[in-house]
C-alpha cells in the first residue's frame, strides 16, 4: 500500500514548532532563529514533505523561472558571469537574481530553504560554499549548477585556481623573483575549496612556502596602501621585502599599483604586481593577471541547468573551463642582481 504524502502537520510536531513556524521558516527563513530552522529542515528532509504548492507545480510542468544566487555585490566578477547567463537565456526564462552577502562557512538560510519553497524550477549558485545538508537537499529537490566552486554530486562550472596561481608563479620565478607577497582580502571563511586560498596554493607551488608571504587586508576604501603598508613591513627581514606582490583579485593589484605611485614608487622597477581574473581595467592599465572566460561561464551554466531541468535524474557534469596568462607591463623585467 503506498504511504500518504507527508504534511506540514507531521513536519511541526516532529520539529516541535507550530505550523506557522514551519510556513515562516520555509518562506521567509532570515525570520527564524538557525537552531530553529535547522530542526525544521531536518524534519522536512527525513519524512520528505513537499509543500502543496510545489506539488501543483510540478504537475504543471514549471513555473518557467530560475534563480541565481552569487556575491555580487562583494565581486563584480560574478556580474560578468550573470551577464553571459542573460545572453544565453536571451529573454525566454525569468531569471530571478539574489544578491549573497559573502562566502561563509555557516548555512545559508536563502540556499537551504531554496529547494523546499518551490517557486523556481532550478537554481544557479556561483562561488559560495554549501554545507552538506544543503548540498544534499539540492541534489534531491532542485536542479542546481555550481559556478566557480564544487560540490559532489552537482553539476559544476569552474576553472583550476591553484593551477592559476601556479601559472602567475612560474611565470614571476622565469624572470628572476625569489619571494612573493600574496595580498588577500579578509574573508569570513578560508575553506580549502575558497578560489582565493586555492590562488596563494598554486604560488606556493611554484615558490615553496617559505617564500610566500600573507598579507591579509580588509575591505574597504584604502586597500592599496594598507596592502603596501604590509608589504613594507616585510623590509625589517634580513632578505628585505619580495620583489613581487600578487594579488588575490585585480581590484587590489590595481589599488596597489595607485598606491604605488602616489607613494614614489615605480612599478615594476621597484615591485612587480599581478593580480587575477584579467578583468576590463586590467588592460587598460597594464596589469599582469591570469584571465578566466567569465561571461562563458554564465553561458554554460545556462545550458547544463536547462539540460538537467529536462533530465533531472542524471549524471552530474562537472565542466573545466580553460584560463590565459595576460603578461602585461607592471611584472616588467627581472630584478637587477644585488
Amino acid at each position: 500500500m503506498r504511504s500518504r504524502p507527508a504534511t506540514i502537520y507531521q513536519v511541526s510536531e516532529r520539529a516541535g514548532v507550530s505550523i506557522s513556524t514551519v510556513s515562516l521558516a520555509i518562506n521567509h527563513p532570515e525570520r527564524v532563529k538557525d537552531s530553529t530552522r535547522g530542526r525544521i529542515l531536518k524534519a522536512i528532509d527525513e519524512l520528505g514533505f513537499t509543500p502543496k504548492e510545489l506539488a501543483v507545480t510540478r504537475a504543471r510542468a514549471g513555473l518557467g523561472r530560475i534563480a541565481v544566487v552569487a556575491p555580487f555585490t562583494s565581486y563584480m566578477s560574478f556580474s560578468r558571469r550573470l551577464d553571459g547567463m542573460l545572453a544565453a537565456a536571451a529573454g525566454q526564462t525569468q531569471i530571478l537574481v539574489y544578491d549573497h552577502e559573502d562566502v561563509a562557512t555557516s548555512t545559508s538560510p536563502l540556499l537551504a530553504t531554496m529547494p523546499v519553497r518551490g517557486h523556481v524550477d532550478g537554481l544557479v549558485i556561483m562561488g559560495i560554499p554549501l554545507d552538506q545538508a544543503t548540498a544534499e537537499r539540492l541534489r534531491k529537490r532542485l536542479p542546481t549548477v555550481l559556478v566557480d566552486m564544487r560540490h559532489a554530486g552537482l553539476t559544476s562550472v569552474y576553472v583550476d585556481d591553484v593551477r592559476g596561481g601556479a601559472m602567475i608563479g612560474e611565470y614571476l620565478r622565469k624572470l628572476g623573483h625569489q619571494r612573493v607577497a600574496f595580498v588577500r582580502e579578509a574573508e569570513r571563511s578560508h575553506l580549502p575549496t575558497s578560489p582565493t586560498q586555492q590562488r596563494k596554493d598554486g604560488l606556493v607551488a611554484a615558490f615553496g612556502a617559505a617564500n610566500v608571504h600573507e598579507i591579509t587586508i580588509d575591505r574597504g576604501p584604502g586597500l592599496g596602501d594598507r596592502a603596501l603598508d604590509g608589504w613594507q613591513a616585510l623590509d625589517e627581514t634580513a632578505a628585505g621585502p619580495p620583489t613581487a606582490l600578487v594579488a588575490h583579485r585585480d581590484l587590489v593589484a590595481v589599488a596597489v599599483m595607485a598606491a604605488a605611485t602616489r607613494r614614489g614608487l615605480s612599478v615594476p622597477r621597484d615591485l612587480s604586481v599581478a593580480g587575477f581574473d584579467d578583468d576590463l581595467v586590467a588592460g587598460e592599465l597594464g596589469l599582469t593577471t591570469v584571465g578566466q572566460p567569465f561571461e562563458e561561464s554564465g553561458a554554460i551554466a545556462f545550458r547544463l541547468l536547462q539540460e538537467r531541468m529536462a533530465n533531472p535524474d542524471s549524471p552530474p557534469i562537472e565542466e573545466l573551463l580553460p584560463l590565459n596568462l595576460a603578461v602585461r607591463d607592471s611584472t616588467g623585467a627581472p630584478p637587477a642582481a644585488a
